[in-house]
């Protein structure tokens, strides 16, 4: 047995993971160079051999729940291209303005068809909150009606969504508490759907960078934006929500959190899902806010992020037939991987999932702890 095959063996079956075995998220191994790819490549040749049909398992959010628990990624770090992620994160903004736009296209751009088979009717691509609902619809429903009640939106009041995706939490409070909202996306392909969604009703959705907002607003909220703006701008996001907010207003931050502070994702996230994105840890979400916002809240619904990513996976394992003749079956594989590691990700408790309310310094407390 070589030595490739013999660590990987033995570094699985730390884990619980039987290469060849028969229980949940064990591995049938089809080309033996496998075992290399994964030494060599970590993360990313560990998703591209299973794109590539290397190997497969029963459980494949099973599988890498146990690798996440067991710290396997921390063992097999594929040095040479983890460098490299590292030393261009730490000489470059990875999201400045010219970069932003193409990081958005590579996969917001991709396709209405395959988001709008995927989420709910609603099109909120973020995590949903399901302590009363049993479906998708039901519990995304119930997360913008969360961030809503959280904000303390009332009537006539102005709101700026940054990172507004398909303007889903712009028609929700529009429609649902009568507010007058503004989006921002540089997603193409997100702009022109939701401005046709949500025509009828109080919305303006703007194709433009979040730096470029100007005005004042009653409420600000920015739900799933945080994650793709990168570490060197944490606190211009918060600069940005701050000079947007008037004195009294109330601000919003939902975003994917890693446990540790990072200053880019893994090879595999980095090349086939969101280009330069990382998400904050709380210690970078707290140095963005220090000294321009009092922490008025912080809720942790990470777990329901597990239950909305096998809900999405499901939506899109169903739908495939429909979308095969354009997304073929290595992007098919691909996508499974992304969900479903996401889903591990949060049922290992690895990534997390909070809610930060903030206010201006010297403003009252306001009623916002909804849940």
């Amino acid at each position: 047995m070589a030595a490739a095959e013999t660590l990987v063996r033995e570094l699985f079956d730390h884990a619980g993971i039987k290469i060849g075995g028969s229980g949940p998220g064990d591995i049938q191994v089809h080309d033996p160079r496998f075992y290399g790819r994964v030494i060599r490549e970590a993360s990313i040749g560990f998703g591209e051999s299973y794109m590539d049909g290397w190997w497969e398992t029963d459980a494949l959010d099973v599988l890498l729940e146990k690798i996440m628990r067991a710290g396997l990624r921390e063992k097999i770090t594929g040095s040479l291209r983890m460098k490299v992620l590292t030393a261009k994160a730490l000489l470059m903004n990875l999201q400045s303005k010219a970069r932003s736009g193409r990081s958005v296209e590579a996969h917001y751009d991709i396709g209405n068809d395959l988001y709008t088979k995927m989420l709910d009717p609603r099109m909120v691509y973020t995590c949903a909150y399901w302590k009363n609902a049993t479906t998708l619809a039901e519990a995304q429903e119930a997360k913008l009606d969360l961030v809503c009640r959280k904000l303390g939106l009332q009537k006539g009041m102005r709101v700026l969504d940054l990172g507004c995706g398909w303007g889903g939490f712009a028609g929700f409070a529009a429609e649902r508490y009568g507010c007058s909202v503004v989006g921002v996306t540089l997603s193409k392909d997100q702009h022109a759907l939701g401005r046709e969604m949500w025509k009828h009703l109080d919305v303006d959705l703007r194709l433009c960078d979040y730096r470029d907002v100007t005005g004042k607003f009653d409420r600000v909220s920015s739900i799933g934006m945080m994650e793709h703006v990168g570490p060197k701008n944490h606190r211009h996001v918060m600069e940005v929500v701050h000079r947007s907010l008037v004195d009294d207003g109330i601000a919003m931050i939902h975003t994917i959190a890693n446990n540790r502070s990072r200053l880019h994702g893994t090879p595999f996230v980095e090349k086939y899902i969101f280009p330069n994105a990382v998400a904050p840890s709380i210690a970078q979400l707290g140095r963005a806010i220090e000294g321009l916002f009092v922490l008025e809240d912080l809720q942790n619904i990470g777990p329901d992020y597990d239950r909305t990513l096998m809900a999405w996976w499901a939506n899109f394992d169903a739908a495939y037939p429909e979308l095969k003749a354009k997304y073929d079956q290595r992007f098919y594989r691909m996508w499974k991987f992304y969900l479903l590691a996401a889903a591990a990700a949060s049922r290992s408790r690895d990534g997390q999932l909070y809610h930060l309310v903030l206010t201006k310094v010297g403003r009252r407390q306001p009623d916002c702890r909804a849940s």
